[in-house]
């Protein structure tokens, strides 16, 4: 029955299409087919050309992963399990959303939220590896998808630390890793099309990306 209502709580918070209904009521505008596709705050904010869209959509989607674990916490006693089984199911609903024939955004901010509350470590991580790609490269995409193989790697290469900067125990680490991966991978899914479209229209690997 726990386990039932993790996945329902994560899927329903999740699942609310945020840019979408921000997009649609403020410029009339359907965000599933303007821009990149994509329902989230950064295709907000550039098809919009509106800071405070982008912003605001940022953070309801933040609130998203950050209130699925607050409410699994308090209604299971801040068990890991039922709090990260939320969080898969939040990221899947919100990248794949069931209200817009499964479009949806890229899971980043919903991630941020839950790892706020759940595993700060991973936050941290992804958080410092990100500023130093982009300073590398200058583009938010390719930091993005960079930054969440690597935080992967090195979460998965510290499982001591991992735990201890967590909210699960030690004898929950394998849960952990199988936390971090499963949210990891959702992620990484949806990055495949951006990173085909840097391969083919930039220079990766040859000094700074080019446009």
């Amino acid at each position: 029955m726990e386990f039932t209502l993790s996945i329902i709580v994560g899927y329903l918070f999740g699942s609310f299409p945020t840019a979408y209904l921000f997009m649609k009521k403020t410029k009339n505008i359907d965000i599933t087919n303007a821009g990149s596709g994509n329902v989230g705050a950064m295709n907000s904010y550039e098809v919009s050309g509106s800071a405070l869209i982008g912003f605001l959509v940022f953070v309801i989607d933040f609130l998203k992963g950050f209130l699925t674990v607050f409410v699994l916490n308090m209604s299971f006693n801040n068990s890991f399990i039922f709090a990260a089984m939320g969080v898969v199911f939040a990221l899947f609903a919100h990248c794949f959303n069931p209200w817009l024939n499964f479009k949806g955004g890229r899971g980043l901010a919903t991630a941020a939220g839950s790892a706020a509350l759940i595993f700060p470590f991973l936050l941290f991580v992804w958080g410092l590896l990100w500023v130093i790609i982009y300073i590398m490269k200058k583009d938010i995409l390719f930091s993005n998808i960079v930054s969440n193989i690597l935080s992967l790697f090195v979460v998965t290469s510290t499982p001591a630390l991992a735990v201890k900067y967590s909210s699960a125990t030690s004898l929950e680490v394998g849960l952990l890793m199988l936390f971090t991966s499963s949210s990891m991978l959702i992620i990484i899914i949806k990055h495949i099309q951006p990173l085909r479209e840097i391969i083919q229209n930039k220079t990766i690997f040859n000094g700074k990306i080019k446009s």
